[in-house]
């Protein structure tokens, strides 16, 4: 079915993706295939896209970044909004100029709504009520963002559940466009069904046994924190960026925020950073796992899809050029 569909739409420029939980490795692996096929790594991050957050986004080392260009890596500041609208938008752009020079897209990342944006399109929510809006902002800055997310939870549980309860942006997003079309934006985005698709892609999704990630996940955590994460969130403090921006309210930096404003002990502060880190994990690969497209494999044999790349891309008018 795959190659059936890969020669209906081999008139599309190709998109290789490179997907799969944190901690697991997709970095190393997208720059073993970036180096055999001639492409670029184009991020899909929705933490590594922020300026002066380094550390607590495992965001490629300068020696990583000098081996492959990559794109969409801090692109905006901590305070600035970004959403998958937006990512789509800047993502698609930097698909467009590197099919221009015939250089290969390796889209490479775990947020799977971005890959689900930049591939398929993104939901475009009608106008908000700037006076709904304001109410809700208002009730978020007063009883916190939790409130709203029960809130939502009542009239939109699909959302809710794919929602952090800390995300004020996408659980003030949700609530306004039941307000505004008097329909959920699950309802809005199932209607929608993505179907703008102006790529064809050949998927790979990285994962292993479950102890062996978990065990590196913890790893990471401890890399970060010998790192100096803790002076990285107290620099950004500092800096005035606020503890409940949405990027302040992500994995690692709101345990540590909570760690610098004496709400959580050391001990307790790494133990659920870990805790989260391997739940978010799992989130991710239930994601991934509905996409019956995306090929697994584990990191170390990777090499091992060279030649369906290879067959993937000899589909092609103009195929990169292999080094």
């Amino acid at each position: 079915m795959q190659e059936e569909r890969n020669h209906l739409h081999s008139h599309r420029p190709p998109v290789l993706v490179i997907c799969g939980p944190t901690g697991i490795g997709k970095t190393a692996a997208a720059i073993e295939i970036a180096r055999r096929f001639n492409g670029q790594i184009v991020g899909a991050d929705a933490m590594q896209v922020y300026r002066r957050m380094q550390i607590g986004t495992a965001k490629p080392s300068v020696e990583e970044q000098s081996l492959v260009r990559h794109h969409l890596v801090d692109v905006v500041e901590p305070d600035e909004p970004f959403d998958a609208s937006r990512y789509c938008d800047m993502a698609r752009q930097v698909v467009d100029e590197l099919h221009a020079r015939e250089v290969l897209p390796l889209v490479v990342g775990g947020t799977g709504l971005y890959i689900k944006a930049l591939l398929y399109g993104v939901f475009r929510s009608a106008p908000p009520d700037p006076q709904v809006r304001r109410q809700l902002k208002a009730e978020a800055a007063r009883n916190g963002p939790r409130d709203l997310h029960r809130r939502l939870e009542d009239v939109d549980p699909d959302a809710a559940g794919r929602i952090h309860p800390n995300d004020t942006f996408r659980i003030i997003r949700a609530l306004e466009t039941v307000a505004a079309t008097g329909e959920t934006i699950t309802a809005h985005q199932d209607c929608h069904r993505f179907q703008d698709a102006p790529y064809r892609t050949f998927k790979i999704g990285l994962n292993m046994k479950r102890d062996a990630l978990y065990e590196r996940i913890n790893t990471r955590v401890d890399a970060m924190l010998q790192a100096g994460f803790v002076e990285e969130v107290r620099s950004l403090l500092e800096a005035g960026y606020r503890p409940e921006l949405k990027s302040m309210q992500s994995l690692g930096y709101r345990h540590m925020v909570a760690f610098l404003q004496d709400r959580l002990q050391w001990e307790e502060a790494v133990r659920t950073m870990k805790r989260d880190h391997r739940r978010y994990a799992k989130r991710q690969l239930t994601w991934f796992r509905s996409d019956p497209d995306i090929i697994w494999s584990e990191p170390q044999q990777i090499s091992g899809l060279f030649p369906a790349i290879d067959a993937f891309l000899s589909i092609r008018t103009i195929r990169p050029k292999r080094l």
